[in-house]
């Protein structure tokens, strides 16, 4: 089983990040620092909560000002990268919003080992105006992590951050931003202007089909962007986003299905093929999904969507196949009972197959 998140703060992670704090300042007391993280409710912390415990035991033993323990941490922080350095990050947000000139400019310098993304929020709900005006400027920052954290930041839908519900409800002081980077050098940062579209497409979907639609065709890179950031809207079958891409014929049926199980227990996987027939005509640019309505606990379903295939066939007919996994995630629960599974073409519903998923066996 892959390691959680959270359980990447190890021992041996907070005494290197101990030492290093005593290096940049000897008084710093290592060994009381690492006690203090690791305390009698550390196990019953989530990964949030552990960023955020680390960084006020910090601060509670650097015992110095806030202007002089973000001295400490810049000369700290390039030694730690990758998500568990968010700590820094997370010691401005929770100790800078009264320091806002040196905060921003510590969350520039900070985002550049792991990201701002979490904290920059914080500093967006407080001042909103001042706040966008400075990641606008970061939007055409030299550095590509400085840059992606103007996307980033801004997400309506962030995973795990604070919510911003002005945003959710209105994205347009974010949209200059997204234009700024609509074709970025770097695909880190246009995958993030590509998720913060699929996020905005959940509250406002005109608005992201209004920027595809203004931007479509006019660079390859843009298009990319374009096509992630309408995933979403494309599962739904969103008739504009599909017409976006040309897929929009109804024609087609799906012949000869074949589940090779009807039944099978959590854990399992389940295989499925079928041959779509256009009839008289060519199939053309055709996108083929499948929606799997998943049991739930209390016996209602729950419907997600997977793409199969997308591609232009020059055929009348052609065969498909693909197997579905029901394994146990840590993002989706199996119970056992009657689950549906649903040929998609260019959006609308083409066949829908039943089949049990039993307990597993121990």
């Amino acid at each position: 089983m892959p390691k959680k998140l959270k359980d990447r703060y190890t021992k041996p992670y907070i005494q290197t990040l101990g030492k290093a704090l005593k290096n940049q300042y000897p008084p710093f007391p290592e060994e009381d620092f690492v006690n203090a993280v690791f305390d009698q409710t550390w196990t019953l912390r989530e990964l949030k909560d552990r960023m955020h415990h680390i960084a006020v035991q910090i601060h509670e033993h650097l015992r110095l000002d806030y202007p002089a323990s973000i001295e400490v941490l810049k000369r700290t922080a390039p030694g730690f990268t990758g998500l568990e350095a968010m700590i820094f990050p997370d010691f401005v947000e929770t100790y800078g919003l009264e320091h806002w000139d040196l905060s921003i400019q510590a969350l520039h310098d900070f985002t550049r080992f792991s990201s701002s993304e979490f904290a920059v929020r914080t500093f967006i709900l407080k001042d909103s105006e001042r706040m966008m005006t400075q990641m606008l400027a970061w939007s055409l920052d030299e550095d590509e992590h400085v840059r992606r954290l103007a996307s980033e930041g801004t997400r309506p839908r962030l995973p795990w951050a604070v919510a911003l519900p002005d945003f959710k409800r209105s994205p347009t002081p974010a949209l200059p931003i997204l234009e700024n980077l609509k074709q970025d050098s770097s695909l880190y940062v246009r995958r993030s202007v590509a998720n913060h579209l699929n996020d905005i497409a959940k509250d406002n979907p005109d608005i992201t089909l209004a920027w595809a639609e203004r931007w479509q065709g006019t660079h390859p890179d843009t298009d990319w962007i374009i096509k992630h950031g309408c995933r979403t809207l494309l599962k739904q079958g969103h008739p504009r986003a599909l017409a976006l891409f040309d897929w929009t014929h109804t024609f087609g049926t799906v012949k000869k299905f074949t589940l090779l199980e009807n039944a099978l227990t959590i854990g399992e996987t389940l295989s499925f093929s079928f041959e779509l027939d256009g009839g008289q005509k060519p199939l053309g640019k055709t996108r083929i999904d499948y929606a799997v309505d998943y049991v739930k606990a209390r016996g209602q379903y729950a419907r997600k969507i997977f793409k199969l295939a997308e591609k232009d066939i020059p055929t009348r007919q052609q065969s498909f196949s693909k197997t579905h996994a029901f394994a146990e995630l840590s993002t989706r629960k199996h119970y056992p009972g009657e689950h549906r599974l649903t040929i998609l073409i260019n959006g609308q519903e083409k066949h829908t197959a039943h089949f049990m998923l039993h307990p597993a066996t121990h």
